[in-house]
């Protein structure tokens, strides 16, 4: 007895393209650890653009896929891919003053897709609100901020007040602009069309 097998998928088209679109993320999220300059108000951690990323991949992804395609990005660095700030690998790297920071992003990607899109599947995000975008990167970056500001508070043995204004408070207007960005990136369809 013979079995056809030229109409078996192994794989679905959707998890096919998602996990394609998860891959790019991880990818733009290496390039964004590129994007990095130091804090004038803490210089010791530095901005970069992987924030923004994080929130892309959350409002374009959503939770399952956007979460993936941040623990992706980690995997991809801890295998020795130079992909985090200032081209470092390495397993090293999330156990350093910055790791807490790194090891939210899957965590806050997944929330930040979970606040836009729900649980019941992926929308459009250009029809979310403006309030609803802002909420959703807001709760990202306090998940960021909360995974990233102790961990930088225990490896630098500074006090707390020292570490929530250094690693996180001088970091608020470049989170603020980041929010823009990703707004702006949202709607630029929008803004086209008109």
């Amino acid at each position: 007895m013979a079995t056809a097998s030229d109409s078996v998928d192994l794989v679905g088209d959707d998890v096919a393209a998602n996990l394609a679109r998860a891959a790019l993320l991880a990818a733009l999220m290496g390039a964004f650890a590129f994007v990095s300059f130091p804090n004038p108000l803490n210089p010791a951690v530095p901005v970069t653009a992987q924030v923004l990323g994080v929130f892309l991949a959350g409002i374009f992804l959503g939770p399952a896929w956007g979460g993936f395609a941040m623990a992706l990005y980690l995997l991809a660095g801890v295998l020795g891919a130079p992909v985090f700030s200032g081209g470092a690998a390495g397993l090293g790297q999330l156990f350093g003053p910055t790791g807490g920071y790194l090891l939210s992003y899957p965590v806050a990607a997944a929330l930040i897709g979970a606040l836009i899109h729900g649980t019941d599947g992926l929308v459009d995000p250009e029809g979310a609100s403006l309030a609803r975008l802002v909420g959703a990167m807001a709760a990202g970056v306090v998940v960021i901020y909360g995974f990233g500001v102790p961990v930088y508070w225990y490896y630098l043995d500074t006090s707390l007040v020292a570490a929530v204004v250094g690693a996180g408070l001088a970091f608020v207007p470049a989170e603020a602009v980041k929010v823009a960005a990703a707004v702006g990136i949202v709607r630029s369809d929008e803004i086209s069309a008109t």
